[in-house]
């Protein structure tokens, strides 16, 4: 069969290398891809808000399923397009989508079914959400409403950076801003839970910890991610029962009220406090990096998973996993988050020593005339499994070693909280 995968970045390339290994995939097409799923698949560069010139383009390539990784086309709906057209889609519909869409949306559903989230408040302008922090307590938390690749989080310590996020989301930052959140502070430690649905039932799909401080020792501002580990140190079965009870059913359940199911990923964000699970946000697909960190475990054929929950036959499907640990690093170009160069040749990757549990996925590079180039913030993933995290860091260190890319930089410290303490 030939499938189609969504998106450019490192999770595509991860969803591209374990699909790659399935008899029943004749071709992968990436729509653009990088310079890492070139090597394995067809990129085609199409212009992906041109939803009826990505759909000519699937009728006409006789493409059998579509897998999108990125949140951007899942909120504009184009699962919803698709579906008009009798493509078969991996992923939730335009309504569902809001649940990482619109941050208000998900508190509304919060607050309606009683799901443990953090206090809040929303604010449609400048005035009002700064006359809210002068009688605050602090640190609090202001988030732009709508998407931000991951970045649109403040914790404010104090008032005057409390009046510079307001201003930089209100100025439009990440985007047109009609509201704000501010919510409480959550001393706690947060945790990456994952499900995949049919839009019947679903099934758990891994824990993670992603590092989205850019700094070392979570300082900095917040990144994408600058890496992460599988599976979570936190999780048990009895926290895994509070958050499937407590703050994923519930969630489905709102939904089913609007009209929708949910079909595809699930990345549910949790701030854990004393083994209580505290939604933080979702995200309406695998999360990136832990998309990399989680899919090398896998040991059932992922076709066989997207499919079954595009036909609602998840039921019939067993997902086996790797009992390793996994960690990932992600290489950075210098700058990132805040401005960076791009078309840098990446030097030395031809050094790089991949062993059978050692995977590099690309995510901001391209191919031109043989060399490999950084166009992005986020680059390179390097991820290895084994028995603990300190062996997996040092295998991905010894290859970082190798790549010796004086215009890029990572997190010495991926996993501090499982290895060093």
């Amino acid at each position: 069969m030939k499938v189609g995968i969504i998106g450019s970045g490192g999770r595509e390339h991860a969803i591209c290398k374990s699909l790659i290994n399935s008899k029943k995939i004749d071709r992968i097409f990436c729509f653009p891809g990088n310079a890492g799923t070139e090597n394995i698949a067809k990129n085609i560069e199409i212009n992906l808000e041109n939803f009826e010139l990505l759909k000519n383009f699937i009728l006409n390539n006789e493409i059998d399923l579509i897998i999108i990784g990125p949140e951007k086309p899942l909120v504009e709906g184009l699962v919803d397009y698709l579906e008009k057209y009798k493509i078969k889609v991996f992923g939730p519909s335009k309504i569902a989508a809001q649940l990482e869409g619109s941050k208000i949306f998900t508190k509304k559903i919060c607050e309606k079914f009683n799901i443990p989230t953090a206090k809040f408040g929303i604010f449609e302008n400048k005035n009002e959400a700064k006359n809210f922090l002068v009688k605050s307590k602090f640190p609090i938390v202001i988030k732009a409403d709508n998407l931000a690749s991951g970045k649109g989080v403040y914790i404010c310590n104090n008032t005057s950076e409390g009046n510079l996020a307001i201003e930089e989301i209100f100025n439009g930052k990440f985007g047109k801003a009609k509201n704000i959140l501010v919510e409480e502070f959550l001393d706690g430690e947060e945790m990456s839970f994952f499900t995949v649905h049919d839009g019947k039932i679903f099934k758990s799909f891994q824990t993670a910890q992603d590092h989205k401080r850019v700094l070392e020792g979570d300082k900095g501002k917040n990144t994408g991610g600058m890496g992460a580990y599988s599976p979570s140190r936190l999780i048990n079965k009895d926290l895994e029962e509070k958050i499937i009870n407590k703050i994923i059913n519930p969630t489905l359940k709102g939904l089913s009220e609007l009209g929708t199911n949910y079909k595809g990923f699930l990345y549910t964000g949790l701030m854990i406090v004393k083994n209580e699970p505290y939604l933080i946000e979702y995200n309406v697909r695998m999360g990136d990096p832990e998309c990399q960190t989680i899919l090398p475990k896998i040991k059932t054929d992922l076709i066989d998973i997207f499919l079954s929950c595009c036909e609602e036959k998840l039921n019939e499907i067993n997902i086996e996993w790797s009992d390793k640990k996994s960690l990932c690093v992600v290489v950075c170009s210098n700058g990132y988050p805040e401005a960076f160069k791009k078309n840098i040749e990446i030097y030395n990757l031809n050094k790089v020593n991949l062993g059978n549990e050692d995977y590099l996925f690309h995510a901001g590079t391209l191919k031109k005339n043989n060399k490999i180039y950084a166009v992005g913030g986020r680059v390179l993933n390097f991820v290895s499994l084994s028995k603990n995290f300190k062996t997996a860091r040092e295998k991905i260190f010894s290859n970082l070693n190798k790549l010796n890319w004086k215009d890029g930089f990572y997190r010495k410290d991926i996993g501090y909280k499982v290895i060093d303490k």
